[in-house]
């Protein structure tokens, strides 16, 4: 199954420096969100918490469980893109790099900033790493794939998430309003930004993510 329809060959360069400014950003906006400490997305909240218990950095984290999620790629017969791969190891290798330069600020001003800045930033990320069209993330992926066998979108992304996100807050991770906030706006985002970076056919682009982020 296809998360965007691949566009032509010749604008193959094109589709790749897009796919890596999308990534990078993407993780320079998860660590915004760290950063903040105002509560994160499901996802690094499972990532943090383990983090917390083991001292491996959340990024290196991001990377072994976006590995692992690829593993279940296989029985869904799911075929991953150079974006997929790319998506699994440069986002959490972004974050470690941010988080390890950067401080965490003080004021609950600079940190509500630096939440708002993370959930645009990661909206626009997603457009453009998805509008690359060369294979969607190893989570996003995997929804995918599951609703492929029949499951509605709706029903995989609450499970899986609500589940990281039970488990993340078990083990410490950080969840607070932010989390709230970062759930309720990157759909909205989203729809936006995946149009507006789709090289080509940007309306099966908008219906994908549509249905990606349908709760």
């Amino acid at each position: 199954m296809a998360f965007v329809p691949p566009p032509s060959r010749d604008r193959l360069p094109r589709r790749f420096v897009q796919l890596l400014v999308g990534l990078v950003l993407y993780g320079v906006s998860d660590s915004l969100l760290v950063l903040a400490h105002l509560g994160i997305d499901p996802w690094d909240v499972f990532h943090q918490g383990l983090s917390l218990h083991t001292g491996i950095p959340i990024g290196t984290w991001s990377v072994l469980v976006g590995v692992a999620v690829l593993l279940f790629w296989i029985p869904l017969r799911q075929r991953p893109g150079a974006g997929t791969l790319l998506n699994a190891f440069l986002i959490g290798s972004v974050m470690n790099v941010v988080l390890s330069v950067i401080a965490p600020p003080g004021p609950l001003a600079t940190r509500t900033l630096l939440l708002a800045s993370g959930i645009f930033l990661n909206g626009v990320a997603t457009g453009l790493y998805i509008g690359a069209g060369l294979g969607p993330g190893p989570r996003d992926g995997l929804m995918m794939g599951l609703s492929a066998r029949g499951y509605s979108i709706r029903l995989v992304r609450t499970a899986l998430e609500v589940s990281v996100l039970a488990v993340g807050w078990l083990l410490g991770g950080n969840v607070g309003w932010g989390t709230l906030a970062y759930a309720l706006l990157i759909g909205p985002l989203a729809q936006i930004f995946i149009p507006l970076f789709a090289i080509v056919q940007p309306r099966q682009a908008a219906l994908e993510v549509s249905r990606l982020h349908r709760t």
